[in-house]
């Protein structure tokens, strides 16, 4: 009864100016839905919070708020004289986990790492201090160690290598083995800035995994190893710019048949060149090592293989055979195997008028890889070359696992023959194995008469060099007949002003 009487003071109001019982329900229900509304914003605001710094696959912290936290780190360092760490870890064998079992696998590993790298960090005797952990991309983790020296920091890495060395991951029903390289880097009133405490770590991190894998490496200022990388780091770059501004180019050189045999028509190869700031010509030897290091050289033999076939296809009958350089990252890479196959069917070249040169130790360190690529594009029609071939301990010992039509013997023999026994001894033999295996021998580096008509009284196949023509720019093929220019036996006369080979086509 009370409550309909209401209050003195409601009692004395004028009866209009009275909210009903309808209203003040209203007015409760409204009062509890803007406190949900505003409740579910907290929340909201908390989700996107996190969001913005965690890793979505591991769960961990991502880069942006790692670098915050460095940045944190680095400041208290110069204000107290405190000392931290960073450690940078990158997984070693991971692509070829993601490769043989895919993307969910390579997920599900990535995820189980970061739960064996956190319970690491938390032992009692790690986590005395607070210490981050965060995935920075891809396979890459870094950890932030607060109020701890170098000493102690390579202590606590060497426990994180010893217990990823332990754990094995299962993916139906298999098992695999993953390791890690590890860069340190110290946190001190000396350090420059948090991007480059990054950058230092990252290329210790690199001379871990060059040294052997599965191993540390602290980074110090009089490191040369690390002077070396800081330079091959600028080659990434100027790459990288050059790929943006399209300054890569072809060049041609001609492999020419020295035999008289049927089938023993020459072909082309084509190089690699780059174009500097200045417009100056940069040939593949300064810039490949870094390429090759820093895992972009697929993307440039991607750029080659693009050019090339575009090239031959809109110069049909100009050559019988194109030769075409790839690295040995993309040898072991199925994506770029891949990518391969789609240019074959995009473009409709043939493909047995292409070969692919690849290095002799590129297709040993990986041989399973390096046979699957091979026998996948010889089941097209493609050809290959084993390129630098003699310069190996297990040259002989590998080559019937692997599935070559051309050794191409390296100029290291080649350059010597005409007064070096030893030269043209291996040379026989290369060119021996070569008939007793069914491939075709090509010398590299002929630079004169005497050495040509040596190679040719020996039974090598193919001559190049610039001896005979040396390399042009693609967009000058100049040769009118096309297969007619190829086709001819060089006979090596050397012209007396020139001093270059010239051949009777």
């Amino acid at each position: 009864m009370s409550e309909l009487i209401g209050t003195a003071d409601q009692r004395d109001e004028p009866l209009a100016h009275r909210p009903s019982l309808r209203t003040h329900d209203r007015l409760q229900r409204a009062l509890v839905e803007r406190r949900l509304a505003e409740g579910e914003a907290n929340e909201l605001a908390e989700m996107l919070s996190y969001q913005a710094s965690h890793d979505a696959l591991t769960g961990l912290l991502n880069r942006y708020e790692f670098e915050n936290r460095l940045e944190y780190l680095l400041q208290d360092a110069r204000e107290h004289s405190r000392e931290h760490a960073l450690c940078y870890m990158d997984l070693d064998q991971f692509k070829i986990i993601n490769d043989r079992c895919g993307h969910v696998a390579g997920d599900e590993l990535l995820r189980q790492l970061a739960g064996e790298l956190c319970d690491e960090v938390a032992q009692p005797e790690v986590a005395t201090d607070h210490h981050t952990v965060a995935r920075l991309g891809g396979d890459e983790f870094g950890l932030l160690l607060e109020n701890c020296s170098l000493v102690r920091a390579r202590q606590i890495a060497e426990g994180l290598l010893r217990r990823i060395e332990g754990f094995r991951f299962l993916w139906q029903g298999k098992r695999f083995a993953v390791g890690a390289s590890v860069g340190l880097v110290s946190i001190d009133e000396t350090s420059d800035s948090a991007s480059g405490l990054l950058r230092a770590a990252d290329s210790a991190c690199y001379v871990a995994k060059d040294g052997g894998r599965h191993r540390i490496h602290v980074y110090r200022l009089d490191d040369a190893e690390l002077v070396r990388r800081s330079g091959e780091m600028r080659w990434v770059n100027r790459i990288r710019r050059a790929l943006e501004e399209n300054r890569f180019y072809l060049d041609y050189q001609p492999i020419v048949g020295i035999q008289r045999s049927p089938g023993s028509e020459g072909f082309v190869e084509f190089l690699l060149r780059m174009e500097d700031e200045a417009g100056h010509r940069i040939s593949p030897d300064a810039f490949m090592p870094a390429a090759e290091r820093y895992q972009i050289a697929t993307r440039l033999d991607e750029w080659v293989l693009r050019s090339a076939f575009d090239w031959v296809r809109s110069n049909p009958g100009q050559v019988p055979l194109c030769s075409i350089n790839l690295s040995g990252q993309s040898l072991g890479d199925l994506d770029f195997l891949r990518f391969v196959l789609r240019q074959f069917e995009e473009t409709q070249i043939p493909p047995h008028k292409v070969c692919f040169e690849i290095t002799e130790t590129a297709a040993i360190a990986n041989l399973a890889l390096a046979t699957h690529f091979l026998e996948t594009l010889r089941s097209l029609g493609c050809r290959f070359a084993l390129d630098d071939f003699g310069t190996g301990f297990s040259s002989f010992a590998y080559l019937k696992k692997l599935p070559v039509d051309f050794l191409k013997i390296d100029g290291l023999f080649v350059r010597g023959l005409a007064d070096d026994r030893f030269d043209l001894a291996v040379i026989r033999s290369i060119v021996e194995i070569g008939r007793v295996l069914g491939k075709r021998t090509v010398a590299e580096s002929v630079e004169n008469d005497t050495v040509l008509r040596r190679l040719e009284t020996i039974g090598v196949d193919y001559a190049q060099g610039d001896g005979i023509r040396p390399p042009e720019p693609l967009e000058t093929f100049d040769w009118p007949g096309g297969n007619e220019l190829l086709t001819g036996r060089a006979a090596g006369r050397l012209h007396p002003s020139a001093g270059q080979l010239i051949l009777p086509f």
